[in-house]
């Protein structure tokens, strides 16, 4: 119990500076934001008695994440939305890995669910919503051991977030309405490969698709880019085992401003550097 990572998925739980790239997938960006479910709550596991390994597990959290969730409530001239209720953000997981030859799997299956509300009032769009949010998750990693050094992983994961409620805009005398009703489904994965070549390098590729984006408001379905790709491909060098250099560069073509579509080229030169004494990550 305590402040923590949440266990949804696989790169969820994971400390940035262990991730295979240097910034997080598209998709968990825009269902979880920057920081991902790193909420105040309780979390108990039960290892199955299984010959092969087999997880379960369940959390109950705050559920403040904004991105998806959030329990914060808003009011604006007439219009009054209560707090949701804590603890708001409940999670189950099941997680299993095996071994075959040399060969290791790893996958899961994830699912939280928890109120929503989202207080965007003073931004530059104002809105507010308030309603309720499903998020599905299945990860899969699997990574082929060539020699006591070598390797080449695949990972990846689909999330899909369900999310249903009422949408409040402001009207054009300024005030606040709750003029639409919102439905959101929406879906999106990565998918990536890690080759390491040499016993202090590294390269790999990784690809983002936001693959499904159906928005209805008042019933009445949005048409909106249900194509929306992100491309990344990293070179690392490790001169020890607490240091790594990496270079990165992308393409991002998911993101709009002003209503128009607009590609983000980015060139990522990153530097870790670990001090004293830490614990070994989980494979």
């Amino acid at each position: 119990m305590g402040k923590f990572r949440s266990s949804f998925g696989r790169l969820n739980a994971q400390h940035p500076h262990v991730w295979d790239f240097a910034n997080q997938p598209l998709v968990y960006k825009v269902f979880l934001g920057d920081d991902g479910l790193k909420e105040k709550g309780v979390q108990i596991n039960w290892l199955a008695p299984t010959p092969f390994y087999l997880l379960f597990g369940a959390e109950v959290l705050q559920g403040e994440n904004e991105q998806s969730f959030g329990t914060e409530g808003f009011e604006k001239g007439g219009i009054s939305v209560g707090d949701a209720r804590k603890p708001n953000l409940y999670v189950g997981f099941v997680k299993t890995s095996f071994d075959v030859g040399n060969l290791s799997v790893l996958t899961g299956l994830s699912f939280a669910t928890g109120k929503s509300r989202i207080n965007h009032l003073d931004d530059k769009n104002p809105h507010a919503f308030a309603g309720k949010t499903k998020l599905y998750g299945f990860d899969l990693t699997a990574r082929y051991s060539i020699d006591s050094y070598r390797y080449v992983s695949f990972q990846g994961e689909y999330l899909y977030r369900d999310q249903k409620g009422t949408r409040y805009d402001y009207d054009n005398q300024g005030n606040l309405e709750a003029l639409r009703y919102l439905s959101k489904k929406q879906g999106g994965f990565y998918a990536q490969l890690v080759w390491r070549f040499a016993p202090r390098w590294r390269a790999g590729i990784q690809y983002n698709l936001i693959n499904k984006n159906d928005v209805k408001v008042n019933g009445v379905k949005r048409e909106l880019s249900s194509h929306l790709p992100a491309y990344y491909a990293m070179l690392e060098y490790n001169p020890t085992e607490f240091s790594r250099i990496r270079l990165q560069v992308g393409q991002n073509k998911a993101f709009f401003y002003g209503g128009q579509r607009k590609t983000v080229n980015e060139v990522i030169l990153q530097f870790n550097f670990a001090i004293g004494a830490h614990g070994a990550h989980p494979f």
